[in-house]
């Protein structure tokens, strides 16, 4: 076993999946089978609900001398606040993949991920943009700490604090917008920042497209399901049975406009501390 020294960190929708997914065929790399452990957000996630020390470092028992990177991917440590000090504390010399997208194509995307699998009780958009404020005052339930949407796409400083805790050098922040115009491109610049070799075969195939509810009822139950810790496989199983292939509805334009004016600022920022003009994610305002 060799511990994880590469860390896939968010922001959610914005290809982690498929970023795991190659860099696991690649044959300098071991990451870990479960792709979401959620290990180092403890502010994130009740205590009793993530794995033991012990458990955690399993996930890599697999690893051994030919892998020179050990990681897994986490989406929501880009949003934890406590998670890039406790990794640094497990692993100072760790390489770090920050992946980022559009905000409201990544918020709209997320909302549909978490009512796929539970996580979501209120399947309107805009419904859940309403309930961020009385979630967080506790007068409405939420799971986890990703029902705060607008909070989630304000990434700046997000990824200062990540560049903060472990110097730019370690820290590699890919765009979505790249990673979909050339993928080949873009995962060999990520091998390249990560050591590793450049000529490994690796199927480069879309994965974790977007997908659909078939039954709310069906999903109704295998929500309940997946709750309860003696059926939590169960309904994780009949959420993926219940789901199909599909493309996101258009979000309505208005509410469009007003978050995109409400993350202008913020792009601003990100483009400042990237060195790159994002002014094309804020067009939508105007």
């Amino acid at each position: 076993m060799r511990p994880p020294n590469l860390f896939i960190v968010g922001a959610p929708r914005c290809g982690t999946t498929s970023m795991h997914g190659y860099l696991q065929q690649h044959p300098e790399v071991f990451m870990s089978p479960v792709k979401e452990p959620h290990y180092w957000c403890s502010d994130l996630f009740p205590a009793d609900t993530l794995a033991t020390h012990e458990e955690y470092l399993a996930l890599f028992s697999g690893a051994d001398a030919r892998h020179l990177r050990v990681g897994e991917a986490s989406p929501t440590y880009l949003f934890s606040k406590v998670a890039p000090g406790r990794i640094r504390d497990f692993a100072p010399d760790a390489r770090i993949l920050i992946m980022l997208r559009e905000p409201v194509d990544m918020l709209y995307s997320l909302h549909q991920r978490r009512v796929l699998v539970g996580n979501e009780d209120l399947l309107d958009f805009e419904a859940a943009l309403v309930a961020e404020a009385p979630r967080g005052q506790g007068e409405l339930p939420a799971r986890g700490g990703l029902y705060r949407y607008r909070e989630v796409g304000a990434y700046a400083e997000q990824v200062r604090r990540y560049f903060d805790t472990f110097g730019r050098e370690r820290v590699h922040v890919i765009l979505y917008d790249d990673f979909r115009k050339d993928v080949a491109t873009t995962f060999r610049d990520t091998l390249r920042f990560l050591g590793l070799r450049e000529d490994a075969p690796v199927d480069l195939s879309a994965r974790n497209e977007s997908r659909a509810i078939r039954s709310h009822v069906v999903h109704r139950l295998a929500t309940r399901l997946r709750r309860l810790p003696l059926t939590q496989g169960l309904g994780a199983r009949l959420v993926d049975l219940n789901t199909k292939p599909a493309r996101l509805a258009e979000l309505r334009p208005e509410v469009r406009r007003q978050l995109t004016a409400h993350f202008a600022p913020d792009v601003e920022r990100l483009g400042a501390l990237l060195g790159r003009d994002l002014a094309h994610w804020s067009r939508a305002a105007a």
